[in-house]
């Protein structure tokens, strides 16, 4: 089991009458390898169970354990140093900062882990290619199109070979062809034996997961596989 979550919480305001229960309960096993699309509307905790699941944020009550460790009694740097190891983040918004080129971008994450700098432009390379950008690892992010930016940021993400891809709305800010392409990608990364976490509002984008968990005012609703054509 790579990611077992029990009876997890997060409350705002607790006690309070303006009490808000952003989790209320949640429970969730994830085995390694998988791909997993967690569907819900705005405002049904999908964004806070990811926020947790990634490291970002500590729930008010709950075990998470990752890859049998209790992550939820480690120190801030200790959180840190495993999700920088653990976990890629594929943002909405990118996420990419503007002054550098895409190959200092998809650098940053292998610095953080002192990777000498010989075999950090073996792992960039291999990156880039595998999202067909090597040619435009000079570009910075002002000069390379929402597609362009986004295939960065999953270039960041996979660069340090992590076993989980935490995916939040990835295509949300693209083209339906652009986003289809990014699919793609998430789509071999899984046939690879990456663990990948989709978090969506569209259906149609969770229809392209083997597996659907659904969530609803912080609890989970549904969670089910399904036939996907593309396996």
């Amino acid at each position: 089991m790579l990611i077992n979550i029990k009876d997890i919480y997060k409350i705002y305001n607790e006690g309070e009458e303006r009490e808000v229960r952003a989790l209320d309960g949640i429970s969730l096993q994830i085995d390694r390898g998988e791909f997993v699309a967690v569907v819900g509307q705005s405002g049904s905790g999908k964004s806070t169970l990811m926020n947790v699941l990634g490291l970002l944020d500590i729930p008010t009550y709950g075990e998470y354990h990752l890859d049998g460790n209790d992550v939820t009694t480690l120190s801030d740097k200790e959180q840190a140093h495993t999700r920088n190891k653990e976990i890629g983040f594929i943002f909405q918004g990118y996420n990419l900062i503007p002054a550098l080129s895409a190959y200092e971008n998809v650098e940053l994450p292998l610095i953080y882990q002192g990777i000498k700098a010989s075999k950090r432009r073996e792992l960039i390379q291999d990156a880039m290619e595998r999202v067909a950008l090597w040619d435009r690892r000079d570009h910075k992010p002002t000069e390379m199109s929402g597609g362009q930016q986004q295939r960065v940021a999953i270039a960041r993400a996979i660069a340090t070979r992590p076993p989980i891809i935490l995916a939040d709305e990835p295509t949300g800010a693209l083209d339906s062809k652009t986003g289809k392409h990014v699919l793609e990608i998430l789509q071999r990364l899984y046939k690879e034996g990456t663990t990948v976490i989709l978090i969506t509002h569209d259906n149609g984008i969770a229809a392209t997961a083997p597996r659907v968990v659904r969530i609803s005012d912080g609890k989970i609703i549904s969670d089910g596989m399904q036939e996907v054509d593309w396996l």
